[in-house]
């Protein structure tokens, strides 16, 4: 009976020893992760750039949306674009100081796109029209919302994880 439990447990080292992870891959790991956050951060500064363009000149902002707007090709490119922004933060959020809100935000934007997509661009056009005959009121709001999102994108990749947020992530 001894036998067999020291051979089992030999077993079990055996296979407790290939999961382990070596330091290379450790490393290799830790690389990419940073990479993440690095990534992430274009897409914080666009977001901040729409954001104070937004709430300084509302009328250009909604001129640079009307010519995006303009045509189904520039459309689908800003959709593609808010796609991928929405995937880059969904993957930097493992790395980041807030990874279930980073996650949601990015999850928000690809929605965003997906949206866009689903309902076309002539309900895109409907709704940027309404909106700009709102008032600046409602563009600088939506301007401060993504100014505010950019900052927190900032604050989350810049700095890792405490230990204790990387155990609860």
């Amino acid at each position: 009976m001894r036998r067999q439990s020291t051979r089992s447990r030999n077993i079990a080292n055996r296979m407790a020893q290939r999961f382990e992870r070596s330091p290379s891959r450790v490393l290799e790991e830790d690389r990419i992760k940073k990479d993440m956050r690095i990534a992430a951060l274009p897409i914080a500064v666009l977001s901040i750039v729409v954001g104070i363009t937004g709430i300084v000149s509302p009328d250009g902002g909604m001129m640079l949306r009307r010519l995006y707007f303009a045509t189904p090709g520039p459309f689908f490119a800003v959709v593609a674009v808010r796609s991928a922004m929405g995937l880059g933060l969904i993957l930097a959020a493992s790395s980041s100081r807030w990874p279930r809100t980073l996650r949601a935000l990015g999850a928000l934007v690809c929605l965003q796109g997906l949206s866009a997509t689903l309902l076309g661009l002539d309900h895109a056009r409907a709704i940027m029209e309404w909106e700009g005959t709102q008032g600046y009121a409602l563009l600088r709001a939506g301007a401060a919302v993504a100014l505010a999102s950019g900052g927190f994108i900032v604050f989350a990749v810049t700095q890792r994880p405490s230990e204790a947020q990387r155990k609860t992530a």
